[in-house]
């Protein structure tokens, strides 16, 4: 199993294009936790992009969580969120969700 997450993990890092783009964006001292900059491919990082995939920054956390929670459960559909949400321990969403949520314009 751990090794179907790293699998996962790479094919994401490798196929979304923008995906160290947020850790530039982080808190002086604070860096991105393992994962956080992947979403950043499909969710913008700045609000002057145009697209229907909620952006993350400044997200409350627990609205996150509970996201990723809904999409890995089946109960929001998806098309790719609901395998990426698999991917991750609840640790990892929640670090993930807090980095997120720590993040300003």
């Amino acid at each position: 199993m751990k090794s179907k997450r790293t699998a996962v993990r790479l094919v994401l890092l490798l196929w979304l294009p923008f995906g160290g783009a947020m850790a530039a964006d982080a808190p002086p001292g604070a860096s991105a936790p393992p994962g956080a900059s992947s979403c950043s491919g499909c969710h913008p990082t700045s609000q002057s992009v145009d697209t229907p995939v909620k952006r993350l920054v400044g997200r409350k956390p627990e609205d996150i969580v509970a996201a990723v929670a809904a999409f890995r459960s089946g109960e929001k559909p998806a098309t790719i969120m609901d395998r990426i949400a698999k991917g991750f321990t609840d640790d990892e969403i929640k670090a993930i969700a807090d980095w997120y949520g720590a993040q300003k314009d």
